[in-house]
């Protein structure tokens, strides 16, 4: 199991509500919360990491720039993109 922390950002508070609240994508594994409050997403290996991080990256090319929803997408890309083992299976 993969699990990939989301932590929120000044530009976007991140919490399990975001995916209801913004029409996002889920994972197919869902999410956790850490005792700190960080989303976790939670994923069976770094491929379906990257199948939902290409997901996302499609959905982020159809968000305005000025979107709600458009820092959240951001900073769920950049999180799975900076995972380490996702960086290794890109290589």
């Amino acid at each position: 199991m993969l699990r990939i922390d989301i932590p929120s950002t000044a530009d976007a508070k991140i919490n399990n509500s975001i995916f209801d609240d913004y029409g996002l994508p889920t994972s197919e594994n869902g999410t956790d919360t850490e005792v700190n409050g960080d989303l976790i997403m939670l994923f069976e290996d770094e491929e379906e990491a990257v199948a939902y991080l290409d997901e996302l990256e499609d959905y982020a090319g159809d968000l305005d720039n000025n979107s709600p929803a458009a820092p959240i997408v951001n900073a769920l890309i950049t999180a799975i993109n900076n995972d380490e083992f996702v960086q290794a299976y890109l290589e």
